[in-house]
């Protein structure tokens, strides 16, 4: 009676496993933000979404390319036009003035997005 050895196999996905732990933390790359802390629901987020990013220095990204705030409005209403859903998710650093954050949140809805969500962090728990 033939029966197949699994003790390699057992091997082979313990070894896989540690190097995925390993690996995965390098993965999360991206703008340094530090996002202001709120209790709300998550968001599920199923596909690909567009994410505006203001960080500490006023410098603006979309997904993870650099734009200048004269050009956010003409780029945003090309990127728009292309896309079924206009909806736009804004991650501001809770170090930057508010009304910088207000006047970008303007160019946004110039260039004809529909949603606009802000991205923000879970509150830390209290102790």
């Amino acid at each position: 009676m033939a029966d197949i050895n699994v003790t390699p196999l057992v091997d082979v996905m313990l070894v896989l496993l540690i190097i995925f732990m390993v690996t995965a933390p390098m993965l999360q790359t991206g703008i340094d933000v530090n996002l202001p802390r709120v209790k709300a629901k998550s968001v599920d987020v199923t596909e690909e979404k567009l994410v505006l990013t203001v960080n500490h220095a006023r410098q603006i990204y979309i997904n993870k390319r650099r734009i200048p705030l004269t050009e956010l409005g003409s780029k945003l209403g090309s990127i728009m036009a292309a896309r079924s859903d206009r909806e736009l998710y804004l991650r501001a650093d809770k170090d930057v003035p508010y009304g910088f954050v207000v006047q970008v949140m303007a160019e946004v809805r110039k260039s004809g997005v529909d949603k606009l969500g802000m991205i923000t962090e879970p509150p830390e728990e209290e102790r």
